[in-house]
């Protein structure tokens, strides 16, 4: 009896069981860490992950314990069944209140997973589109001013953001394509039910480059503070709170975004979906041909990316 107990606690991550376990004990390691947080001096050092894809909860406590933020309210924005995500730990570690938003969540089973009868996690299971968020926001009540956002979508990530208010939240997360190297200012077109993989088979042609999504925050009151260590989330910060982090925002250099595009994960597939594990300069080689919009260009001309680099 006791055997299969254990094999469908550590088999199942979904067990409530189980998660508290996890839940406590990262908390508990994140804690740990604050004494030191005073002299990070880059984020990466931050880094600590749980329910996220990588460090990002770690990176996250981080940037909430210097903005003295407990109980945080965020809205997050592609999370699929929400077992891995950025904001999954604050929902089971603190008296959050959050509002996530995918297109593939099944309400039903979130419901019953999760104890969304406390009231601290709102649940909308929409398609995002630059033209509906702002109204799904107004929807849900979390048009006010957000503690966190965090965006994941693979794909029109770019417009989305630029169509949000500014200064919506007081830490902005968003994922972007390292693929695109730290030059060029582009994205994808901004088109309906954009799927990475209709849009070209490798699915190396998605999202936003690191430049464009910078001077995009820039232009919205934020400060860019660096990206986790894998290189595709980049992490900002209003302006109004730069002192805040002062020692990590002076080893910051815009004029070089190469650190934070030398990638070296691969996720390129052949057209029956295997993965290929191509080098950086194969995967460049084989979505030159594909459309992005020049967004450096007044027009915001849709070029090849082969005319870029």
């Amino acid at each position: 009896m006791i055997s299969k107990l254990i094999k469908k606690i550590f088999t199942n991550s979904n067990h409530k069981e189980f998660t508290k376990s996890i839940s406590l004990s990262g908390k508990a390691c994140l804690l740990a860490k604050q004494n030191k947080y005073d002299e990070y001096k880059d984020i990466n050092q931050a880094e600590f992950k749980i329910f996220s894809q990588n460090g990002e909860d770690g990176i996250i406590d981080y940037l909430l314990y210097k903005l003295k933020i407990q109980d945080p309210i965020y809205v997050e924005i592609g999370v699929e069944n929400y077992d891995e995500s950025n904001t999954r730990f604050l929902y089971e570690t603190t008296n959050s209140q959050g509002l996530i938003i995918d297109s593939d969540i099944d309400e039903k089973k979130l419901n019953q997973k999760f104890e969304t009868w406390k009231g601290r996690l709102s649940i909308s299971n929409e398609l995002i589109t630059a033209e509906n968020t702002s109204d799904i926001l107004k929807n849900k009540n979390y048009n006010k001013e957000l503690d966190l956002f965090s965006i994941d979508i693979d794909g029109i990530d770019y417009w989305v953001i630029k169509s949000l208010r500014d200064k919506i939240s007081k830490i902005f997360i968003a994922e972007y394509n390292p693929l695109f190297g730290p030059e060029i200012e582009v994205s994808v077109p901004n088109i309906k039910n954009f799927n990475r993989t209709e849009y070209h088979y490798s699915n190396l042609c998605w999202g936003m480059s690191l430049k464009s999504l910078i001077n995009l925050m820039v232009r919205k009151g934020y400060i860019f503070l660096g990206t986790n260590a894998l290189k595709n989330n980049a992490f900002f910060v209003q302006k109004f709170y730069q002192n805040n982090f002062e020692q990590v925002y002076k080893n910051i250099n815009l004029d070089d975004l190469g650190k934070y595009t030398n990638h070296t994960f691969c996720e390129s597939r052949d057209k029956k979906s295997n993965l290929t594990f191509l080098n950086l300069k194969q995967q460049i080689e084989l979505i030159k041909e594909c459309k992005v919009v020049d967004l450096s260009s007044k027009n915001e001309k849709l070029v090849t990316i082969k005319e870029l680099i």
